[in-house]
């Protein structure tokens, strides 16, 4: 999807603050944090929305998401945190590119 601006941090289009990469998945600063600690993690994949994945492998893609997000909790030592993924327009996704928003206060 060439104008996902998810899509273009993956391609090194538009550059950000990496937390965590591998061969499928990115994880960066979110440019607006809601906690002292935001991280957005992405599969590499464009998928568009949790609730609209169509095929099992985007949801094993998806699925994933948490297991990222365990390793950087452990990396970063963080003691508590919310994990929030917003599904559509009208429950607060802003970009419509599957994303795992990791959030605390440590």
């Amino acid at each position: 999807m060439t104008d996902c601006i998810f899509c273009k941090i993956v391609n090194k289009e538009i550059p950000s603050n990496l937390i965590y990469e591998d061969e499928n998945y990115i994880a960066f600063n979110d440019i607006n944090p809601k906690m002292k600690t935001h991280i957005l993690i992405i599969p590499k994949k464009h998928i568009e929305s949790f609730h609209i994945i169509k095929s099992s492998d985007d949801l094993k893609l998806a699925e994933w998401l948490f297991t990222v997000a365990y390793k950087i909790i452990k990396e970063k030592n963080l003691q508590w945190c919310r994990l929030q993924i917003n599904c559509g327009k009208e429950h607060g996704q802003e970009v419509f590119h599957i994303h795992l928003h990791l959030m605390s206060n440590s």
